[in-house]
């Protein structure tokens, strides 16, 4: 069950109204009115404020009365004329005039009234086609700006809609500026920031907001020869850090994934560009010795010109795909006693530089740390790391154990590196193992002797897992600077990767691993983390952070929960569910004198794929907000649930069908041939996918002549089961082992010859229907609200289920109810069996919004049991009539 919590009804105070209530910045230590400005009445840029600070200077909304926050309205984006059916998309709201101007899930652009979530206009373009994956809009000069398809940019009237210009920036023939398709646009003063990205190779582009004129481009990929000087004196050539073949550095990927940020007192535009993808892969570095420049690196250039002024790289020959391309934050703090321009970046990694915004000095400390190096890849002798790491360094070796399970969220996958489990589940390195094959390419720093799944260990062409991935840190969520706790709130993802030269894509993640997440404050003017909250959902894909000078800070998470947080401590002090998920930042405004929250609801894909609940809904709050879906509740229902577990490669198949047999390595049950026999691929367990009820006896084989005349398998194969560590057989070919799953649940299992093989047996309960056994008491739910705010909806529902004789509760397992608006349960917050009777609680706050008003509506209960020693599942189904 998710709690739900409320600071008490008797803490809310009369709150006060008007501009200057809402407006009321206090100055605290670390604050500078000199530097980047809080945003107040409206957040008209991406980044809350042109550095990127997520900052609102508004003050109406606070701790104290949040139980009275509830939706002002709801707009369904998609369904605004041209209407559509689209839904996903990653973008974040802007807000100029009390007017919210966002991308649509099919990369429209609309114009919405922020007080009443009217469409003002909708623009859909006429002759070309829109840019579908978008990141944000960018207003300024009367105008909006937005890409499309074709590398287009586009600007719109700001208040009618109408298309002003499109362009193509061009720079001469042969020059190809890359993918213009995604990351949001940057305005000021007069000029339109471009981001390419995908692509061979991308630049920066700069137009004019007039009529869209190309002005410069920059790109992190420089031709060999061209030199740069930084404001500190500084030359590098940085088409000779890719080794001697110059197509590397002109191919190399170094893209700008994200937006910049603009300094205009220091007259500086800031830009992160990607890792290096060239000469093979982006896993495969043997062709492009050296450092890689501008890969993975933030680069200052003047704004009006595009002339460069430094750089700061944070890794050095990139193998991992680690690059750290969120946007960067800007803020003046105080460090040692003095007052210092800096700028944050930094994401995959886990790391956060702090840097002179001026120059691109460290203004905390950065040490070199020498790294382990393979011969064959290149590796940079050292990397940098900042003095305080927001994240582990390494993954955790756990041991298996149904005790652990799911453990620490670090915890690593067994089998890979060489960590193979011991008789009692320790999980310990094997130099002997498939690793082995390594060890005369590799020299260690002092103090090291493996690669125990630590930043930068090198891969080659067998898997290595390490931390933190492509796919966590930070990614490409936002940061958040609040002034008035002088914090940084960073959203991180946890998915460590495995990496190899011929893996897919940027690495295998593990499977069978728990892909979850938080957000964490860090003290600016020191690096130290002051507070950690392990949300358990991913954040490092665009669940970026809005901190609040009422010391809030407001985030969406991928299952749909809107949250607000205290910013000091991490705490969560209310929460709302939108119905779909939330892969973009919320924004704050005020119309009239009310404060106004707003977030974009519109699904994603990352990390979770498909299980992702898609939609199109922007939503408003507002103090005394009493808007309500068609349910009849405040909130939409919950969404269905995430595969949190990274999932195997393949359908469900019924066990019955394959006589409920599993063969190692193999990726099917038939092909006889010398390149079948020993697969190391993911699929290489036949079938990945097993689906079986309770009771029945799996059996593991490694395949030999009997099953395999002319190609058996040759060497032995395991079938370790985690993280519970129930059975761990090593086979020799034509070996079998036979194992009884007593209980529902997911169990992953993969090859202790080599990991990345890894299947999973889904165990479900035997259903029992019991007609009419269910009741509630009473049987008409009052699911009202005494305020008329979500929030007020408080108490419990109680229901009983008759049971039959020589049942008895699962200790381990879990009473729900399932409800007609979602496909997730509503879990129980108390069940006890008195007799023969099992007496349910539920919370109505958990309930109210996954039904519908109505006289009949179809509520069923389902229990775990256990009867005769096997487990079993009982359900019943009653009809209620639902208030609110």
């Amino acid at each position: 069950m998710r709690p739900r919590i409320f600071l008490p009804i008797l803490l809310a105070l009369t709150v006060a109204t008007g501009p200057s209530a809402a407006f009321a910045h206090t100055p605290r230590p670390g604050d500078s009115r000199s530097g980047p400005a809080p945003s107040g009445a409206d957040m008209p840029t991406v980044g809350g404020n042109l550095a990127n600070q997520h900052y609102s200077g508004l003050t109406q909304i606070t701790r104290r009365n949040l139980d009275r926050l509830g939706p002002a309205w709801r707009t369904h984006v998609s369904a605004v004329a041209p209407a559509s059916d689209d839904v996903g998309q990653q973008t974040t709201p802007i807000v100029a005039d009390g007017v919210i101007y966002l991308d649509t899930p099919g990369g429209e652009v609309i114009a919405v009234d922020g007080a009443t979530g009217a469409a003002k206009w909708k623009w859909k373009p006429a002759g070309f086609e829109t840019a579908d994956t978008r990141r944000g809009v960018s207003v300024g000069a009367g105008k909006v700006y937005t890409l499309a398809g074709g590398d287009r940019v586009v600007a719109l009237d700001k208040d009618t809609g109408a298309q002003v210009w499109a362009v193509q920036p061009a720079v001469g023939a042969g020059v190809d500026l890359g993918n213009i398709d995604r990351v949001a646009t940057v305005y000021h003063d007069g000029i339109v920031y471009v981001h390419a990205a995908n692509g061979n190779r991308a630049a920066v582009v700069a137009v004019r907001a007039s009529d869209g004129g190309y002005l410069w481009h920059f790109f992190g990929g420089s031709e060999p020869g061209t030199t740069y000087t930084d404001v500190n004196g500084n030359t590098v050539d940085p088409g000779a850090t890719w080794g001697p073949d110059p197509q590397c550095g002109l191919e190399g990927g170094a893209t700008p994934w994200m937006h910049g940020a603009v300094d205009p007192g220091l007259g500086y535009y800031y830009m992160t560009f990607g890792n290096p993808r060239s000469c093979r892969s982006s896993q495969d570095g043997s062709l492009r010795p050296g450092d890689n420049l501008f890969s993975d690196t933030i680069i200052a250039v003047d704004l009006k010109t595009g002339a460069y002024k430094w750089h700061y790289q944070s890794i050095h020959h990139d193998v991992w795909d680690m690059d750290n391309v969120h946007p960067p934050t800007l803020a003046d703090i105080t460090v040692s006693g003095k007052q210092r321009k800096v700028l944050f970046y930094g994401s995959k990694s886990g790391h956060q530089f702090v840097l002179d915004r001026t120059n691109g000095k460290p203004v905390l400390p950065v040490t070199e740390k020498p790294m382990i190096q393979d011969a064959r890849q290149h590796n940079a002798a050292t990397q940098p790391f900042p003095g305080q790491r927001l994240l582990p360094e390494c993954v955790v070796w756990q041991k298996l154990d149904p005790r652990t399970v799911p453990g620490d969220p670090w915890r690593a996958v067994p089998n890979y590196n060489g960590y193979q489990a011991d008789a009692k589940g320790n999980l310990v390195y094997n130099p002997d193992s498939y690793v082995a094959a390594d060890q005369p390419y590799l020299s260690y720093p002092a103090g090291k002797d493996h690669r125990a799944g630590c930043m930068y260990d090198p891969q080659w062409d067998l898997p290595i897992l390490s931390t933190t991935s492509p796919n966590g840190g930070g990614d490409w969520s936002n940061d958040s600077y609040s002034h008035s706790t002088n914090m940084v709130y960073y959203p991180y993802g946890v998915s460590p990767v495995a990496h190899w030269n011929g893996a897919a894509s940027n690495g295998q993640r593990a499977i069978g691993q728990y892909q979850t997440g938080g957000i964490l404050a860090y003290d600016a003017s020191t690096g130290k983390v002051r507070w950690r909250n392990h949300l358990g959902t991913d954040m490092a894909h665009g669940q970026g952070p809005l901190t609040t000078a009422s010391d809030l800070l407001f985030v969406g998470q991928i299952d749909g929960r809107f949250l607000a947080l205290d910013a000091r401590d991490g705490d969560i002090l209310w929460q709302f569910q939108t119905g779909s998920g939330i892969s973009g930042a919320p924004i704050t405004y005020t119309v009239d004198g009310e404060q106004y929250v707003a977030v974009l609801a519109a699904g994603s894909t990352n990390p979770y794929g498909a299980s992702v609940t898609q939609g199109d809904s922007l939503w408003a709050f507002k103090l005394g907000g009493r808007a309500t879906t068609g349910s009849g509740s405040q909130e939409g229902p919950d969404t269905a649930p995430l595969t949190i577990r990274r999932p195997v490669q393949g359908g469900p198949v019924d066990g019955a069908t394959v006589d409920n047999t599993i063969l190692l390595g193999r990726e099917n049950r038939t092909t006889d041939t010398a390149a079948a026999r020993d697969s190391t691929a993911q699929r290489a367990m036949a079938p990945t996918h097993l689906r079986v009820p309770v009771g029945t006896t799996v059996t593991f084989r490694n395949p030999g002549a009997e099953t395999f005349p002319n190609f058996p398998n040759q060497l032995p194969h395991c079938a370790t089961q985690y993280f519970e560590g129930l059975f761990n057989p090593k086979l020799k070919p034509g070996e079998s082992f036979p194992f009884t799953f007593t209980r529902a649940g997911e169990y992953y299992f993969n090859d202790c010859t080599d990991p990345r093989p890894a299947g999973k047996i889904e165990v479900y309960p035997a259903p029992r229907d019991l007609p009419g056994a269910l009741r509630f008491l009473p049987s008409t739910l009052d699911l009202g609200s005494r305020t008329g705010i979500f929030t007020g909806v408080h108490g419990v529902v109680t229901a009983t289920l008759s049971i039959p004789a020589g049942y008895r509760l699962d200790g381990d397992g879990e009473v729900v109810l399932r409800t007609p608006l979602s496909q997730t349960p509503v879990e129980a917050r108390q069940a006890k069996v008195i007799g023969r009777t099992l007496v349910v609680v539920f919370n109505k706050a958990d309930l109210d919004n996954n039904v519908p008003v109505g006289d009949a509506v179809a509520l069923t209960l389902a229990g775990q049991f256990l009867h005769d020693g096997s487990q079993q599942q009982l359900t019943s189904t009653a009809t209620v009539r639902i208030v609110k």
